[in-house]
Parts: C-alpha cells; sequence; structure tokens
C-alpha cells in the first residue's frame, strides 16, 4: 500500500533539514580553505625560491641542514627546547604570522590608527637651542688632546663628543679624532671620510680649538714612555669630569699632550656642568655634518624614498646641508609621501655577542661560537670558567635581539598596513634572503639603500661600513617613523636622539620593551591575533610617552632636557 504523501508542512521542514547540512558543509569548506591558504603561504616562506627578490647579501654558504634551518625561535619553551634537542627547526610563529596575514589583508580599507605617525602632542613642546652659548674659547691652552676612537660609526661620534667636552673642561686644545682599524667593521675611514673638518673646526671654535695634527715640536714625543698615553683601563666607564681634573689634567699641564686610546663611553651624562652638557649636545646635533659624498647621496635616498616634491625640514637642512636633491629617473622612485624605516640589528657580530638561540641547532652553535673565537676572545674565555645564563633566560629577560620575524610581527600588531613603504637599515643580515621571507611577504613594499642606489650610485661607499652606515643613518632620520629593534643599539640610540631633537613631535620612534614582548610572544601557540595586537600596542604606546631625560640617560638617546633643548609653553 503506498505511503500516504507527507503534509505541505512536513515536506517544509525536511527540506530545511536538508538544507541546514548543506549550509553546515560550506562554511566548513570554506573555514577549511582558509587555513589551508595560510599554511601554503607561511609554508612557502621557509623557501627562498618562492619569493620575491630581496636584495640582502646571503651570509657565507653552509651545509644545507643549516639553511633549512635558518628559522628564529620566538618562544621560551621552543627555546628550552631546541637547547635540550640541539635539532634545526624550520617553523617560526607560523601560527602568529598567518594570524597578521589575515588581519593585514582585513586591515587595508581601514584607516591607520591615529598616533601612528605622529608624537603625543606635548612633544612639540621642546625645540632644539643647543647651540645657544654664551661663553668664548679660552686663547690659552694647557696642551693638547689627542683621541683615537675605537667601534663603528656611532660609538666614534659619542667619543668625538666627550672629547670635545673634555677639551673645554680641561681648557685644551683638540686635535682631529682618529679612528681605530677594527676587525668587525673592517673599515679604514678616518674623520675627513666622514664628517666636514673645516666645519667642525669652525662651528666650535667659540667653544675650544681644534687643529688638524699636533704641532711638530710634540710629534716625536714617546708619549707611552712619558705616561701621557691613556688607555680605557685607566679611565672608568662614564667616569665623572672631576676624575679628569684630578687624573688627566696634571699629566697634561706636564706634557703638554694626552692621547686617549678607545675612549668608549668615557664620560658620565651626570653629574656633569650643564655648559659642558649642553656643548656635549651641539657638537653631536650641529657640528658634526657628513661631507658632500655621503650627504649627496643620502639625499637621493631620501628623495626616493619620499618621492618628488620639496621635504625640507631642520632635520634634513642639517642631514643634508645645502646638497640640492636631484631626481634620477632610474625606475626606483617611490611615489609615496610616508615611510618607515626599520633597524634591523641582526647582523652576525650582534647574533654571536647575545649568546641566545635563534633555532639553527647545532649548525647555527658552532659558527657563531668560531665568530666568538675571532672577534670576541674575551667573550670565549668567560664562557669557559663562568656559568653564563641559559638561552631562554636571556630571551624572557629581553637580552636578546629581535629576529625579523618577530619585528614583523610587532609592525603588523602596531597598525602599519601591508602597503605601506618599509626602509631596511643594517648591514648583512644573520641568514639573508631565508631569514628575511616574513617580512618581505607581509610588507612587500620593502627596500634597502642596496635596492633604492644604483651599482655606480654604491660603488664610492663599498668596503666602507662607516659611510655606507652614514647613508643609513639619514635615511632612517628622515623617516615618517622609525622602528628600532634593539633598544641598546647605538645607531638606533643616536637616531631616535636626533628625531627627537629635529622632530618637532612629528617623527615618531618606536622601541619595543623587549622583555614585555617576550612574556606576550612565550603565549604565541594559544593567543589570539585581537589579544596580541591590543598588549603590543599597549606597549608601544607606553614607550612612546614624552618625559624629560631621566638622570643619567645619555643625551645622544634622548635630548629632552633644559641642557640640550627649551621647553615652550602653548
Amino acid at each position: 500500500m503506498p505511503e500516504a504523501p507527507l503534509p505541505l508542512q512536513a515536506r517544509r521542514r525536511q527540506r530545511r533539514g536538508w538544507r541546514r547540512p548543506r549550509g553546515l558543509l560550506a562554511w566548513g569548506a570554506l573555514v577549511a580553505f582558509f587555513f589551508v591558504m595560510n599554511w601554503w603561504m607561511f609554508s612557502r616562506l621557509q623557501d627562498p625560491a618562492a619569493r620575491p627578490h630581496f636584495r640582502l647579501r646571503r651570509h657565507p654558504p653552509r651545509a644545507a641542514a643549516a639553511h633549512a634551518a635558518n628559522s628564529s625561535l620566538t618562544t621560551l619553551e621552543e627555546v628550552a627546547g631546541a637547547a635540550k634537542e640541539k635539532r634545526p627547526h624550520k617553523v617560526m610563529l607560523t601560527r602568529l604570522l598567518a594570524l597578521a596575514a589575515h588581519a593585514l589583508g582585513e586591515a587595508e580599507t581601514r584607516p591607520e590608527p591615529k598616533d601612528l605617525w605622529i608624537e603625543p602632542i606635548n612633544a612639540t613642546m621642546w625645540r632644539p637651542c643647543s647651540d645657544q652659548r654664551d661663553w668664548e674659547a679660552s686663547e690659552v691652552t694647557n696642551g693638547y688632546i689627542m683621541i683615537s676612537a675605537n667601534g663603528g660609526i656611532n660609538q666614534q661620534r659619542v667619543a668625538i663628543c666627550n672629547a670635545v667636552t673634555i677639551s673645554r673642561l680641561l681648557n685644551a686644545t683638540l686635535v682631529i679624532p682618529k679612528f681605530l682599524y677594527s676587525n668587525v667593521w673592517l673599515d679604514k675611514s678616518q674623520f675627513g671620510d666622514i664628517y666636514q673638518e673645516d666645519y667642525f673646526i669652525n662651528y666650535l671654535k667659540s667653544d675650544i680649538r681644534i687643529v688638524k695634527d699636533l704641532p711638530v715640536e710634540l710629534q716625536s714625543l714617546d708619549l707611552e714612555a712619558v705616561g701621557s698615553l691613556v688607555n680605557d683601563t685607566d679611565v672608568m666607564k662614564e667616569a665623572k669630569p672631576s676624575l679628569y681634573v684630578k687624573k688627566i689634567l696634571p699629566i697634561l699641564l706636564k706634557n703638554k699632550v694626552v692621547h686617549f686610546i678607545g675612549f668608549g663611553n668615557r664620560l658620565s651624562f651626570d653629574p656633569i656642568p650643564s655648559e659642558l652638557q649642553r656643548l656635549r649636545c651641539r657638537c653631536n646635533f650641529h657640528a658634526l655634518r657628513f661631507v658632500h659624498k655621503i650627504q649627496e647621496t643620502g639625499a637621493l635616498l631620501v628623495e626616493r624614498l619620499h618621492g618628488p616634491g620639496p621635504h625640507s625640514s631642520s632635520l634634513e637642512d642639517n642631514l643634508l646641508g645645502q646638497v640640492a636633491i636631484k631626481s634620477v629617473g632610474n625606475g626606483n622612485t617611490s611615489h609615496a609621501s610616508k615611510y618607515l624605516a626599520v633597524h634591523l640589528r641582526f647582523e652576525i657580530d650582534m647574533v654571536a655577542y647575545s649568546l641566545c638561540y635563534f633555532g639553527g641547532g647545532k649548525d647555527e652553535e658552532d659558527e657563531l661560537e668560531a665568530y666568538r673565537q675571532i672577534h670576541f676572545p674575551a667573550l670565549t674565555e668567560i664562557k669557559k670558567t663562568t656559568k653564563l645564563p641559559s638561552a631562554a633566560f636571556l630571551r624572557s629577560e629581553g637580552k636578546c635581539p629581535l629576529a625579523p620575524e618577530e619585528a614583523v610581527l610587532m609592525l603588523a600588531a602596531i597598525g602599519f598596513k601591508r602597503s605601506t613603504n618599509v626602509y631596511i637599515a643594517g648591514a648583512e643580515i644573520y641568514g639573508g634572503r631565508h631569514r628575511m621571507a616574513a617580512i618581505s611577504r607581509l610588507y612587500p613594499a620593502l627596500v634597502t639603500k642596496e635596492t633604492l642606489l644604483s651599482p655606480s650610485e654604491l660603488e664610492p661607499f663599498r668596503n666602507f661600513s662607516s659611510q655606507l652606515a652614514a647613508l643609513d643613518f639619514i635615511a632612517c632620520a628622515a623617516a615618517d617613523a622609525f622602528a628600532m629593534t634593539d633598544s641598546g643599539s647605538q645607531f638606533s640610540s643616536l637616531v631616535q636622539g636626533y628625531r627627537m631633537y629635529y622632530g618637532g613631535g612629528d617623527l615618531p620612534t618606536i622601541r619595543p620593551n623587549k622583555r614585555r614582548l617576550a612574556s606576550i610572544l612565550v603565549n604565541n601557540a594559544t593567543i589570539e591575533w585581537k589579544e596580541f595586537e591590543t598588549r603590543v600596542r599597549k606597549l608601544i604606546q607606553q614607550t612612546k610617552q614624552v618625559h624629560e631625560r631621566p638622570v643619567a640617560r645619555s643625551i645622544f638617546r634622548h635630548p629632552r632636557c633644559p641642557e640640550c633643548m627649551c621647553r615652550t609653553e602653548h
């Protein structure tokens, strides 16, 4: 007997019942497609051949396994596990990077956070004024001060301004500083190859007397034999001015010359007479101007980053002088009006010295240890006799340099759009193209001085790391926003100070607290993007607060103080 037909209502319920599973299946397929696409995209980050060209030079070739392992561990659990297992890690922060890619895609049509490209309003209350002085250089001198500064261009710059200050304190004549050759920086540049000697001498002539050479009658003096050679072991780090008066002045008066060797950070920031502090600021922010060769090429960088049109500012006037910015039609010009500069302090010297672990297994450990034995032998000896903190502990304390993967997550979290023009400063990134895969994927409008300048424009600077660093300094200081990845970097600190001094509240600097960032990244396996974004933005906003220079803080890094800048009330 045939079944009775179902009532109309029952048939409708049945059809709805069929539609619901089909709808759920479609939704499930969509979600699955999203995760498969994210997995596919970030699996390609592990393959340098699958990414667009990026002209960062690779680190010298090593075993294939080490190439595959050239990825960063960014959680304490991963670091601890890797330290025990000693095996390569091919995947780093894949989940968070996938979430970042999705968030950047959605954010492209939304407005950026309002404070992304500006400083807090009270930053405009400070203006430069260290060029003001109410004294004259003495006509009588107690003798001559010579320095042979060590380190790279940034350490040398600090040493120069400290020497200027000590010369005024001791009523001495300064001989144009010399630079020691470093087996790390491998640069034979001297003062006149980087800075304008005559400008330096003339600008400071009301402060101290400066000469290019020691008088002939003193040149044959055996400085070591007479006790006029002063090493870093003779003067403590950040020594007070009183030490120089007590210990160095008698030598100067007796022998008429003192030669400081090294002279890295050998003058305190507090306590120090306010006029001497102002002189130190005046030296750094006004007296040291790059030679015309560096100014001209730096001007090309800034013009190609900012695009055609006038972009004059007191900062650019100081950095570039009267050099005319010429537009060169070589196809490299960016038409964007704003750009973000990022200093990735992830060169092999920084990675090796940090004693941190970055996921490359035994190959990485052996390579970095070999580098330390050559370039940091004292550190190697300390490791043999002293139990040092573990890599996991160093990371939790914020002592490890941020890898490019960590830096790009920070930039995405605070709101920079995928279309943002990004300038990468730095030398050879440890790991090369493979290490840069994540950041160049998420921010494809990424350039370096090597991609913006032609080979012929770069040729005069080949094999001169300090001069190349000067070009990076110009591009970073003039950027609309600047992000540092290591607050302990002398380069980043000097750039930050320049932007603070000349920026007028319009040149923000992003300074991550690496310890707090590590405490967020430790949860990378479970944290959702919205929470990650909120916590990182709060972290960065707190570092943007405007305040007067704390006691003992470097004036090169933080010149907002009465000795260097004047405060105006609105």
